[in-house]
C-alpha cells in the first residue's frame, strides 16, 4: 500500500470552483489509486490505453464531463426523448390498418399462428379503431384525429412503423428502451451519451429527466442510472410542477459565505472517505453533485423561469390549459435547457404506465393524447423557428405498442413485436415513413428496426459509433447497444 497526502478543501464563488490545499490527511492507497492520482493520472491513462484504441471516446481513467470529440461529424448536438410510458397504440395514432376494422370482432386469422401477449396465448377478437384519419403535409402521411397538432409537423418527422422489442411486460420493455437490455444493471442511453460526449454547460446537468406527475416510472431511477459506469454519468431527475428544482435559492438568513464554508467542510469529509474507498463512484458523484448544485444556483433560475416567455409561446405549448399544462411546461423547459447546453433531456408522459390501456382505450388514450399533442407540436415548431431543430434530435415513443386483439372488450394488450416511434430534427429527413407492420399491425415485417437499432441511430446522429464507444467493465469492453444494432440509414437519406 502507498501513503499519499491528500487535499480536498474547496473554495467557491459564483463563477466556478477553485481548490486549494488543506492540512494533509494521510490515507491508505492502493496501487490502482496511486496510478490514478499521481503524476496527474498519467499512469492510469497509460493503463487505460492498453485496453482501448484510438477510436474510443472517454477511455480516460479520470471520468469527467468535459467535452469530447466525436467519432465522425455529428448532425445532432442534443436529444429530447419524449417517452409515453405504458405503451401508446400505434394502431390508433400513426399506423392505420383498414383490414383491422373489416375483421373487427373476429378471431385473429390462423395464418398468424400462436399469438402470445402479456397474459399468455390469446385468440381474443380483433378490436376496431374508431379513429378518423387524414393525410397531412406535402408528404401526405396519415395521422389520426388523436394527434391533430403533431400531424401539422409531419413533414419534419420520420415515422418508423416497424419497431420491435423483446420485453413483453412493462418492466422489461421500459428497461430495454432505456438501456438496450431487458435486464437491469446496464447504463441508460442518456448516461452513454454523457460519458461519450460530455457536457456543453458545466453549470447544469448533462442528462435531465422530468415527469408529468409524481407517480414513479416503472423501474424508477434505474431507467436513468449509469449502471456499471461511474455514477457521475447518471441522469438527474427534476421535480414535477412549477418548481422543478427544489431549494434552488439560499434559505432566508443564510449568507453565501456560510454556504461555501458548509460545502467546503462536507466535501472535505467526503473526499477523505472517498480516498479510502475509490471503488464507490456514488460518493464521487455525490461530491460532484454538491458542487454542481452550488453552481446551479446561478445558472438554473434563469433557465427554469418561464415568466419571460411570450404569451404566444406559452399558448403554443398549451400552458394555461389544464389538460396540457403539465406536459407543456416540461416541453418548454426542455427547449430552454437545450438552449443552455443540456445534452440529453428525457420527458415521461403518463408516469406510472398510464398509457397502458388494457381497458377503455378510448377514454385512456383520448385524455393522454390531448395532454401531449399540443405541447409536442409546440416544441417542434418552437425549435424550428429558433433554428434549433436542425441540431436537436426529438424522439417519440413508448416501450412498445398495443395489440390489434381486444382485451376486456374495449382495450388493447401489449405489443412488442410491431409498433411505431418517430424522430425529428438532428439531421433526420422528415416527411417519410420507414418500415411496415403486417395488415393487422401485429408484427413488423419490412425494414424491421429493433431497439438496438434505434439506440445505434440516435448515437450515430450524435457522431458516436455504437461499436466504438466502449467502457471497460471487469476487464471486458462494454458497448451501449450490447454489441448489436445498426444505424437506420433511411433516417437521413433523401
Amino acid at each position: 500500500m502507498f501513503n499519499n497526502p491528500r487535499s480536498g478543501q474547496t473554495t467557491l464563488d459564483r463563477t466556478g470552483l477553485h481548490r486549494v490545499s488543506t492540512p494533509h490527511v494521510v490515507v491508505p492507497q492502493s496501487r490502482r489509486e496511486f496510478l490514478s492520482r499521481s503524476g496527474a493520472g498519467f499512469g492510469a491513462l497509460a493503463l487505460a490505453g492498453m485496453f482501448s484504441d484510438s477510436k474510443t471516446i472517454g477511455a480516460e481513467a479520470v471520468h469527467s464531463m468535459q467535452l469530447k470529440t466525436t467519432h465522425f461529424p455529428a448532425t445532432a448536438k442534443r436529444v429530447i426523448f419524449l417517452f409515453m410510458e405504458g405503451g401508446p397504440s400505434h394502431l390508433d395514432m400513426f399506423d392505420r390498418k383498414p383490414l383491422l376494422n373489416e375483421l373487427a370482432g373476429q378471431p385473429i386469422p390462423e395464418s398468424y399462428g400462436k399469438v402470445v401477449t402479456a397474459f399468455g396465448e390469446t385468440r381474443s377478437p380483433l378490436l376496431a379503431s374508431k379513429r378518423k384519419w387524414s393525410r397531412y403535409g406535402e408528404s401526405g402521411i396519415e395521422v389520426s384525429d388523436w394527434m391533430p397538432y403533431t400531424a401539422q409537423c409531419v413533414d419534419d418527422i420520420a415515422v418508423i412503423r416497424s419497431c420491435w422489442a423483446n420485453g413483453i411486460n412493462h418492466s422489461a420493455g421500459v428497461c430495454q428502451m432505456n438501456t438496450c437490455s431487458i435486464l437491469s444493471g446496464r447504463p441508460s442511453l442518456g448516461s452513454w451519451v454523457s460519458y461519450g460526449l460530455g457536457t456543453e454547460n458545466q453549470n447544469l446537468p448533462a442528462f435531465v429527466v422530468m415527469q408529468d406527475n409524481a407517480t414513479s416510472v416503472v423501474n424508477g431511477p434505474r431507467n436513468w442510472s449509469a449502471g456499471f459506469m461511474p455514477a457521475v454519468y447518471q441522469g438527474i431527475r427534476f421535480s414535477e410542477g412549477s418548481q422543478p428544482i427544489p431549494y434552488l435559492h439560499e434559505p432566508a438568513g443564510v449568507e453565501p459565505s456560510q454556504q461555501v464554508e458548509k460545502l467546503r467542510f462536507i466535501n472535505q469529509l467526503n473526499r477523505r472517505y472517498a480516498g479510502q474507498h475509490p471503488e464507490q463512484s456514488e460518493l464521487e458523484a455525490r461530491i460532484a453533485g454538491y458542487e454542481l448544485a452550488f453552481r446551479m444556483q446561478s445558472a438554473a433560475p434563469e433557465v427554469i423561469d418561464l415568466s419571460k416567455e411570450t404569451d404566444a409561446t406559452l399558448t403554443a405549448y398549451g400552458i394555461g390549459d389544464s389538460a396540457t399544462e403539465s406536459f407543456g411546461r416540461l416541453c418548454l423547459l426542455s427547449r430552454r435547457m437545450a438552449e443552455a447546453g443540456v445534452r440529453f433531456i428525457q420527458l415521461y408522459s403518463g408516469s406510472g404506465s398510464k398509457w397502458d390501456s388494457h381497458a377503455d382505450i378510448e377514454r385512456n388514450h383520448s385524455n393522454l393524447c390531448r395532454s401531449v399533442d399540443r405541447p409536442i407540436a409546440g416544441l417542434l415548431c418552437d425549435l424550428k423557428q429558433r433554428g434549433m431543430l436542425d441540431e436537436t434530435l426529438v424522439v417519440w415513443g413508448g416501450e412498445f405498442g398495443r395489440s390489434p386483439m381486444s382485451e376486456r372488450g374495449n382495450g388493447r394488450d401489449h405489443n412488442p413485436t410491431g409498433f411505431t416511434m418517430w424522430m425529428a430534427g438532428g439531421g433526420v429527413k422528415g416527411g417519410k415513413v420507414i418500415g411496415e407492420t403486417d395488415d393487422l399491425g401485429l408484427f413488423a415485417v419490412k425494414d424491421r428496426v429493433h431497439v438496438h437499432d434505434l439506440h445505434a441511430s440516435i448515437l450515430h446522429l450524435l457522431g458516436i459509433s455504437n461499436m466504438d464507444l466502449t467502457y471497460l467493465h471487469k476487464g471486458r469492453p462494454e458497448r451501449p447497444t450490447v454489441n448489436e444494432g445498426e444505424f437506420v440509414k433511411q433516417l437521413t437519406s433523401a
